[in-house]
């Protein structure tokens, strides 16, 4: 079943054109990373898909239904869910207060305070402190579990592994893996191409805000990834 639909999306800074027609599916249940070098339009498209961003041209469908007009705090409601790069979180905040701020939109389901902190135990004995103590592991994990204890049926996680040790990487994507591996549709922002093929069901490549590369990660090698990343594969169809 189709969770996700994108059409023709098109998003602006301004006089810049970020996001070009793109289009693409979601099953429900998928995993698809979104690849690209910095300033492909990753993070706008996003956002134009939790609400975060006005779209200037296109559809975003969820569950059947366009929301492209929809503003953000609804579609929490209807079941996105945004991991923003920078995490974002209420630094004042203590990591539980973070949680319960979320939480009030929750819809029904199995995320709750004591589920996020069974699958996210980096946090679970820092409750009582601050966002803003955290190390950066420590925030990613909580912005993770923020987003999770809305109970979404679409999970957008953006740049998971930017600005943090490799140990604390590893921290978080251990306890992504039963996110991951337990059904959750998500759509995945990473840096590290050998994680984004190694989670991802499905690979989407974009250069200069369109998409130019699509496939089954398990079809595309590494090599390939690295030469529509960073626009080869159209310097050697032209040679």
């Amino acid at each position: 079943m189709t969770l996700l639909a994108v059409e023709r999306l098109v998003a602006r800074h301004g006089l810049l054109q970020a996001v070009r027609e793109v289009s693409f599916a979601l099953e429900e249940g998928e995993r698809l990373a979104l690849v690209g070098a910095n300033g492909a339009g990753k993070t706008t498209l996003l956002r134009t898909i939790a609400g975060a961003h006005t779209a200037a041209a296109g559809r975003v469908v969820f569950d059947g239904r366009d929301v492209t007009a929809v503003p953000a705090h609804r579609r929490v409601r209807a079941g996105i869910a945004l991991v923003p790069e920078g995490r974002r979180l209420f630094t004042r905040l203590t990591v539980e207060e973070n949680l319960l701020l979320a939480g009030r939109a929750a819809r029904p389901g199995p995320w709750s305070l004591e589920s996020v902190y069974d699958a996210f135990p980096l946090i679970a004995t820092r409750r009582k402190h601050r966002a803003g103590d955290l190390s950066g592991g420590e925030q990613q994990a909580t912005a993770i579990g923020r987003a999770l204890i809305t109970n979404p049926r679409l999970l957008l996680l953006d740049e998971v592994s930017l600005g943090l040790a490799p140990r604390a990487v590893e921290a978080v994507y251990r306890s992504l893996e039963s996110v991951i591996s337990g059904g959750a549709t998500v759509l995945l922002v990473e840096q590290d191409l050998g994680r984004a093929l190694a989670v991802a069901d499905r690979v989407i490549c974009m250069l200069e805000g369109r998409i130019v590369l699509e496939g089954p990660a398990s079809a595309l090698g590494r090599e390939q990834v690295v030469q529509a990343y960073f626009g080869l594969h159209r310097a050697g169809a032209a040679s």
